[in-house]
């Protein structure tokens, strides 16, 4: 079995990563780690900041180093369970990525986090896993964080 955890550097992610070490059989399973830079031009232009020109290569090299970094942790914790494991980092539109990595690899089954937006952030942030899991060719497993929704949703109480 062939599985794309798609991470991002969050509570939502790690317990993506949770799940599938509780929840996945290692023997047999490769897991293909990645994590999408999201870029920065889609919220901002140089002509809005040009006094951030200078600062902006130092700040996609960090990006990057983070990125690395964090798809090497989730990837050594997988191997530790017995996971065969590759890890990879791209640009982009995180939910174009995913669904392209995914069929390009030839995964069964996408595990990614969600965030459980509402309302007005849904609409400015776009939902991943949405769209993930309307548009990929495979099975996909959205994990979300205990009481997350509950808590940004006020629950009416029960009639008597």
């Amino acid at each position: 079995m062939k599985i794309l955890l798609a991470i991002d550097d969050s509570k939502f992610g790690e317990e993506a990563l949770r799940t599938l070490i509780a929840q996945a059989r290692s023997k047999g399973t490769e897991v293909r780690v990645m994590h999408v830079i999201e870029e920065v031009r889609a919220y901002l232009s140089a002509e809005m900041m040009p006094h951030l020109v200078p600062y902006a290569a130092a700040v996609e090299q960090e990006r990057e180093r983070q990125a690395g970094a964090l798809v090497h942790g989730a990837a050594q914790k997988l191997r530790k369970a017995g996971f065969r494991v590759s890890e990879v980092v791209e640009r982009g539109d995180p939910k174009v990525h995913i669904i392209d990595q995914a069929a390009k690899w030839g995964a069964d089954l996408i595990v990614l986090g969600s965030h459980g937006w509402k309302g007005m952030n849904r609409f400015l942030m776009g939902s991943v896993s949405e769209a993930v899991a309307r548009h990929a060719g495979c099975s996909v497993q959205i994990v979300r964080v205990r009481g997350t929704a509950a808590q940004r949703t006020k629950r009416r109480p029960a009639r008597q």
